[in-house]
């Protein structure tokens, strides 16, 4: 197995996803090209909790101007994980 923190980029704070844990759900911003077993085998490894439900979500680039320059905001790959009933994660030591 790859190592947990490979598959792992960090996890996603928005107010959105702060809402989510409130039901036993937590964002990551996962690796392109991971599939939902190594996201779980990852999230179980790294943090010690039993996982239930894997959802990825897949963003595309987005473009952006600052003034008469363009580009691109990168293309992220987002997992939305379900713990199960009673384990949680503290959402902002990690």
């Amino acid at each position: 197995m790859k190592n947990p923190y490979d598959i792992i980029v960090r996890q996603l704070i928005t107010e959105k996803s702060t809402n989510l844990v409130e039901k036993g759900k937590y964002t990551f911003e996962v690796k392109q090209g991971t599939n939902k077993v190594e996201v779980k085998k990852a999230v179980e490894a790294a943090f010690n909790v039993k996982v239930v439900d894997v959802n990825i979500i897949n963003v595309r680039k987005k473009a952006r101007r600052v003034g008469r320059f363009s580009g691109f905001r990168p293309a992220v790959r987002k997992a939305i994980v379900t713990l199960a009933e009673g384990q949680t994660l503290d959402v902002f030591e990690i």
